[in-house]
């Protein structure tokens, strides 16, 4: 496994990667699937994603194996939370990975990454939302040593949906 920091020239691996795991993780929960296409044009659009790769204040690594790229990783810097009574903050936006490397601890690896990088920057604390439904995400970060914060709602399209917000405080 290779871990790299993305560049704008990644922007269209990661969109591709997006859409997948998104799909991959998520897809079954649209009733409606011209509200996950319209997501994904907002979201996963390599136009997009390129300006955001671009931004200081957001970092993204790409994880290959056998030189595929088969997850990524976003860290928000700056961030802050309604959950956390501090400004020196940062978010952990995403973590997706491909279903068949899952077992290949590419998730902990990108999260290495990006804790490294928080705490090498200095903030005190980082934390991310997850869907409540997401079980094996949520004991995946409880076992990283992440803690519930709160819950918030967020509208895809027609469905609703719960997240968890966790965190954890870095020095």
């Amino acid at each position: 496994m290779k871990i790299s920091r993305a560049t704008e020239a990644d922007a269209t691996s990661i969109a591709l990667l997006g859409r997948f795991t998104f799909t991959e993780t998520f897809g079954h929960l649209f009733r409606d699937k011209n509200d996950l296409m319209e997501y994904y044009e907002r979201t996963f659009a390599v136009e997009k994603l390129a300006n955001s790769l671009k931004k200081g204040s957001n970092a993204y690594w790409l994880a290959h194996i056998d030189q595929l790229p088969v997850g990524y990783a976003k860290l928000k810097l700056h961030s802050p939370s309604p959950f956390i009574d501090s400004r020196n903050v940062c978010q952990l936006q995403k973590i997706y990975v491909l279903k068949d490397f899952l077992s290949q601890k590419v998730g902990l690896a990108l999260q290495t990454e990006v804790l490294d990088k928080a705490q090498s920057d200095g903030f005190e604390h980082i934390w991310l939302s997850v869907l409540k439904e997401n079980k094996r995400a949520i004991a995946f970060y409880e076992k990283n040593g992440f803690e519930f914060l709160g819950s918030h709602s967020f509208q895809i399209g027609s469905e609703h949906f719960e997240f968890n917000a966790m965190g954890k405080r870095l020095v």
